[in-house]
């Protein structure tokens, strides 16, 4: 760091803003290449698909599947607190390798563009734009596409930030005439990024990190709603909320010892008490705290997070609602 620039703004571990303006990532800047993964034999390449603003994505497939296989189709959205990360951030890399090879899919990781030199709702339009991408014919002409990937079982999967773009792409297909061509299968939300205003559950009772979770999100999002703006709290006034989201299905997981748990936990609850989707699951791990899975995508409890989330992938549409799963809470 140059000393004789000063800091205005500190949002630790993200980043780090000077008074002239310029400032630093403090995480989510490392680079992993896509290639042949020895541990999970999954095999990954880059593919730009928005050419206009240069968002990327990096596909993921089994190298043991057999080439007549078709899989389902994962679109994944990264976390980051729309600030640091990307699609060859090295810990992603590793944790999409462990995940595609439990839930055997073809995925596609989401390059999308960040905060503070691409204000929101950029992250956003890319995150559709590339939805588009996907229903159209460059992408099913695209190779690894083509051969392995069935368009028919298209799910949504995202942690934190990325959870929270798959909820509101899923209510824009609601009203767009592109949800008229993707028919999503269901949305994967892993530690959901939404947030609000007034604390609830864990929030009153912890006011020093809900302090710090306001902080960083009124730098990620400038607008008089602060935190209750319906990019973060989807039950704020003004919101769409959860009626007419369009999947059949919705995975919401949390963890315990995350100060967002509760605001999951309440995303799950206005999905049942709206009536809708068909099916609804909710799983809370006990012991561990946001994104551990991305940090250590090895351990027990990320294995069983993955084979939760293979579970509602390979699973049928089937009805009604599931809460707090036996096989993996507390696991």
């Amino acid at each position: 760091m140059d000393p004789s620039k000063e800091i205005s703004l500190e949002i630790f571990p993200y980043i780090r803003v000077y008074k002239d303006g310029t400032f630093d990532r403090l995480a989510g800047f490392e680079i992993a290449p896509p290639g042949l993964d020895p541990d999970t034999r999954v095999e990954s390449k880059d593919v730009l698909i928005l050419p206009d603003n240069g968002v990327s994505s990096r596909i993921y497939r089994p190298s043991t599947v057999s080439a007549t296989t078709k899989l389902p189709l994962v679109i994944y959205f990264h976390g980051g607190a729309f600030i640091i990360s990307s699609i060859a951030d090295p810990k992603y890399h590793f944790c999409l390798n462990a995940l595609v090879a439990e839930c055997n899919v073809v995925l596609v990781s989401i390059d999308y563009r960040r905060v503070p030199e691409h204000p929101l709702p950029a992250a956003y339009d890319d995150s559709w734009a590339a939805l588009q991408w996907i229903a159209s014919e460059e992408a099913q002409s695209e190779p690894w596409l083509r051969e392995r990937a069935d368009f028919d079982r298209l799910f949504l999967v995202g942690d934190s930030g990325g959870a929270n773009m798959s909820h509101h792409l899923a209510m824009r297909l609601r009203d767009d005439v592109l949800g008229e061509r993707v028919k999503l299968s269901g949305i994967g939300m892993i530690q959901p990024y939404f947030w609000g205003e007034k604390p609830i559950g864990v929030e009153v009772v912890d006011p020093g990190r809900k302090a710090w979770v306001d902080r960083t999100w009124r730098f990620v999002c400038v607008s008089d709603k602060g935190c209750d703006d319906p990019l973060i709290n989807p039950f704020a006034d003004g919101a769409p909320g959860v009626d007419g989201l369009a999947c059949k299905k919705v995975l919401v997981i949390v963890s315990e010892k995350d100060i967002l748990r509760d605001r999951g936990r309440l995303y799950y609850e206005k999905l049942v008490e709206r009536g809708g989707p068909a099916a609804a699951e909710f799983v809370e791990i006990e012991g561990v705290d946001h994104v551990f899975h991305i940090y250590d995508p090895s351990c027990e409890k990320a294995k069983m997070l993955f084979k939760r989330v293979a579970s509602f992938i390979s699973n049928s549409d089937g009805e009604g609602h599931e809460k707090e799963t036996d096989g993996v809470k507390g696991a």
